[in-house]
């Protein structure tokens, strides 16, 4: 197996290709897996973005597919992660309405316990054209861990700590993706780096490897590595690969890394001493085949 892209201490890893071809490859276990899988909502429709009206086609990975298409999708990708995940390790989906609901019912079917259902509303959502109809404000993010019975790492009083020593709640107010993060170009569906730094570092600890097997524009692996964890991406998209590169290499930079860190920390998104400088990741001890 041969990595597309490998980061200069092998923290940040991409794999091109199908990850239903990819992940049925290896062997090795990860703490956490994040997945932003197709909404399946290419189908000509328009929204508005940047106050103009603009067609909502992402690509032919998101085009629409019957129920019954997406729920053998959602079941073939969720069972192989499965099989990717430690016994304590957790798993965060992202959607909406349109697939979300699928992917819950495939979660208790193959035996994982949903642990959450998080609401994250945005604070500029597009407004809604026809005026029918309320206007789509949230996305949910579901996490659930690999078995019922084995316990799971959940950062507890972090949460609280960047809540204002209050517990923290599964309705999330956060902004949408801002320009800083669009340096090195767009992704139709990219995420904003502070809602993964919290997935992150609510559910591993500095040092934990993450998958995410639709890696889209690298976010995740952003997140991860300037939280102090280690990266997996598959993705199949050539665009989409170059762009993650180019993101992780824009982060080589001191300054820029700094500046991202300092962006987080000042929305609370991270504490200070969240700062973390990783090891080698290159260990052979390791057993990573794309390393």
């Amino acid at each position: 197996m041969k990595a597309y892209y490998k980061s200069i201490n092998h923290d940040f890893n991409l794999l091109h290709g199908d990850t239903f071809e990819l992940l049925p490859q290896f062997n090795f276990k990860f703490d956490m897996i994040f997945a932003d899988p197709p909404y399946f909502l290419s189908s000509g429709g328009i929204s508005i973005h940047s106050g103009k009206v603009v067609c909502v086609d992402k690509g032919n990975w998101d085009k629409s597919m019957s129920q019954d298409d997406i729920n053998s999708f959602n079941l073939k990708w969720l069972s192989l992660c499965r099989e990717k995940l430690k016994d304590n390790g957790t798993i965060w989906i992202s959607g909406t309405y349109h697939n979300i609901f699928s992917v819950a019912n495939c979660l208790t079917q193959l035996g994982y316990k949903i642990l959450n259902v998080i609401t994250w509303e945005k604070t500029c959502p597009p407004p809604n054209i026809s005026c029918r109809y309320f206007t789509y404000s949230t996305e949910f993010i579901i996490w659930a861990r690999k078995s019922a019975k084995i316990a799971h790492c959940f950062n507890y009083k972090l949460m609280k700590e960047l809540n204002g020593n209050k517990q923290m709640t599964d309705v999330w107010k956060l902004p949408a993706i801002g320009k800083w993060e669009k340096s090195c170009g767009k992704h139709p569906t990219q995420k904003p780096i502070g809602v993964l730094a919290r997935l992150i570092q609510a559910s591993t600890e500095p040092g934990a490897w993450i998958l995410d097997p639709f890696c889209g524009s690298g976010t995740t692996g952003i997140a991860a590595n300037l939280l102090g964890r280690r990266f997996l991406g598959i993705e199949m998209e050539d665009e989409f690969l170059a762009l993650s590169k180019a993101r992780r290499e824009e982060i080589e930079d001191i300054y820029i890394r700094d500046n991202y860190l300092g962006r987080l920390e000042k929305a609370k998104m991270i504490l200070p001493q969240e700062n973390f400088v990783i090891s080698d990741a290159s260990d052979t001890s390791y057993g990573i085949p794309w390393l």
